[in-house]
């Protein structure tokens, strides 16, 4: 019992800890060698990805794109019912958007990377020659925890959508701050 307990207790006391670094001994260590045991330390996860399935506006004022086909949801973080992303944890993430309009002669999109009600980065398709137009944006942002991270269409825009799902909205963890 008091063996096992004397090897815990070495194994607690030598993990993560600084090493001997006696420059006489190792000509090649370094002074800095103190590190914490980051191995074990928990990274959440977070990342998806959704699409919408089906078209969208005329808007009738600022609307909140609820993109309700989940490609993937690691950590839960985006809520189909709202098309709000929560950020569970404070870091650096990264967000992409795509629009896509097949709307005939006068194509009309517009829409924003929201963050808590700001816009981060906007795409905007007015009128012109062709009818199959598109655009994306990216940001990655610092959050907080709680912060909402959304899609918002501009009033009196549209966004064309069906089985072939050209419109998403991705977002993942870059690192925890």
């Amino acid at each position: 019992m008091e063996r096992t307990f004397l090897l815990l207790a070495a194994f607690i006391f030598s993990s993560g800890q600084c090493q001997d670094t006696d420059p006489s001994r190792d000509p090649d260590a370094s002074l800095a060698v103190c590190k914490p045991d980051i191995t074990s330390a928990a990274v959440p996860r977070v990342a998806f990805t959704a699409t919408m399935s089906h078209s969208l506006g005329p808007a009738m004022g600022q609307t909140t794109v609820k993109y309700g086909v989940i490609l993937s949801n690691m950590g839960n973080g985006y809520n189909p019912a709202t098309g709000f992303f929560t950020a569970p944890v404070a870091g650096m993430y990264y967000f992409r958007y795509t629009m896509f309009n097949n709307l005939g002669p006068t194509p009309n999109s517009m829409m924003s990377l929201m963050r808590n009600g700001m816009a981060m980065v906007t795409s905007l398709d007015g009128e012109g020659d062709d009818n199959n137009d598109s655009a994306s944006n990216a940001a990655v942002l610092q959050l907080e925890a709680g912060d909402n991270v959304y899609i918002e269409l501009y009033g009196s825009r549209e966004l064309f959508d069906n089985a072939m799902r050209f419109n998403t909205f991705s977002g993942f963890l870059l690192f925890p701050l």
